[in-house]
């Protein structure tokens, strides 16, 4: 196995640039900041982005892991290490975003508000429960789930020999496609939902099967630890950084034309895995790459922060200004610069002081009494700030 290199910075950046699609899909279609032609045109084109920016932090974060993983590890440092890093910014988050509802009477239940403070909300087939309170976190829900398994699920994949990790691949891929049409054939299309752009086409329950349920994307997050493999073992077959990131875009554009359940979740994300694998080729040989420029590397270690606030930042104008007022173009596009510059500004002292602090402070690794460190510098876990968003 060639050397690899313990840091990864054109994962971070990548990162933000996944955060970024998910706050334009927020801001569109939970707002008329762009009015007109214009604005149905964007909301169009960015239907998808936060779905699609999701799945990329779901492949990114198997990857990372693996990655980062540390043969004398523990379950009980890693999970420590997890919660550390991810807990103290749900909880203000969760406190911010108990504010707004409250403020706005949104409906919710006990159920609600107990699933969503210990991340349980995506196991629920309810639109209520899954999006309560901060309505980006349920995505939480389902990285809790995968750091529970980690510990279990990489020894799992480990055994997979090297010439086999391909058809693993494609076995896992054909498992994701297996999701899409269980849920299309299998589960009910009853009642129809009509928000949106989905016009009726699906039920909640097909969308929760296939976008919410943590078991069902496990699988990309399965995908990204074999997707680590591959390139750790020499594997990748070579496509550049560019090459690549024309797939995920070509994949995003294929995705807006699929059926909405396919579009959505595990089969579109899919098509950002070779840009995950590229970009850690290149930074392991320090290959041109502008997402590890050190503004970009800078925004990526805010995206977690960034995607935890951005929806508190965008449903707080929507109900200040009136979700359907509408400004001329100009005056819009600045509004929509403005509340990413809040929102930036937010994550940069969520980042600042929750964040960092406190994973200083208690996200160190502490190996287990009687193993040692191997020789040499530890891998680092600065890109395992996921989104996604980890």
């Amino acid at each position: 196995m060639p050397p690899q290199p313990s840091r990864l910075p054109s994962l971070t950046g990548l990162r933000f640039v996944a955060a970024l699609m998910v706050f334009a899909t927020h801001v569109l279609w939970n707002t008329q900041l762009v009015p007109g032609e214009a604005g149905t045109a964007l909301r169009r084109a960015f239907s998808l982005s936060g779905a699609y920016g999701v799945g990329f932090f779901f492949i990114l974060s198997g990857f990372v892991l693996t990655w980062t993983a540390r043969p004398y590890d523990t379950a009980r440092s890693f999970w420590r290490r997890r919660l550390v890093k991810i807990g103290p910014t749900h909880l203000v988050t969760f406190g911010l975003a108990a504010v707004l509802v409250i403020s706005t009477a949104r409906p919710t239940t006990g159920v609600d508000w107990v699933a969503a403070l210990t991340l349980q909300q995506a196991w629920f087939p309810s639109m209520q429960t899954s999006t309560a309170v901060n309505g980006v976190s349920w995505s939480l829900s389902c990285e809790f789930f995968f750091y529970l398994v980690f510990p279990a699920l990489l020894p799992l994949l480990r055994r997979i020999r090297e010439e086999w990790l391909w058809p693993a691949v494609v076995a896992v891929v054909v498992l994701i496609a297996g999701a899409f049409l269980t849920a299309t054939f299998l589960v009910t299309d009853q009642p129809r939902l009509t928000v949106f752009f989905l016009s009726g086409s699906v039920s909640f329950t097909q969308v929760w099967f296939v976008y919410f349920l943590p078991p069902v994307r496990a699988l990309e997050f399965a995908l990204g630890i074999l997707l680590a493999r591959i390139v750790a073992s020499g594997r990748w077959p070579g496509i550049g950084l560019l090459p690549a990131f024309a797939v995920a875009v070509a994949g995003y554009v294929i995705a807006l034309y699929e059926p909405y359940l396919a579009g959505t979740a595990g089969l579109a994300s899919v098509w950002t895995a070779p840009l995950i694998a590229a970009a850690a080729v290149a930074d392991g040989r320090s290959s041109p790459s502008v997402f590890r420029r050190p503004t970009m590397v800078f925004l990526g270690e805010l995206s977690f922060a960034f995607y935890m606030v951005h929806w508190l930042v965008v449903m707080t104008a929507a109900q200040v200004m009136g979700p359907t007022r509408t400004f001329p173009p100009v005056t819009g596009a600045l509004l929509v610069l403005v509340l990413l510059v809040v929102a930036l500004a937010c994550s940069l002292f969520l980042y600042r002081c929750v964040e960092t602090p406190l994973v200083r402070r208690f996200g160190r690794h502490r190996p287990a009494a009687g193993t040692e460190r191997p020789p040499g510098p530890a891998p680092s876990s600065q890109t395992g700030a996921h989104h996604v968003p980890e």
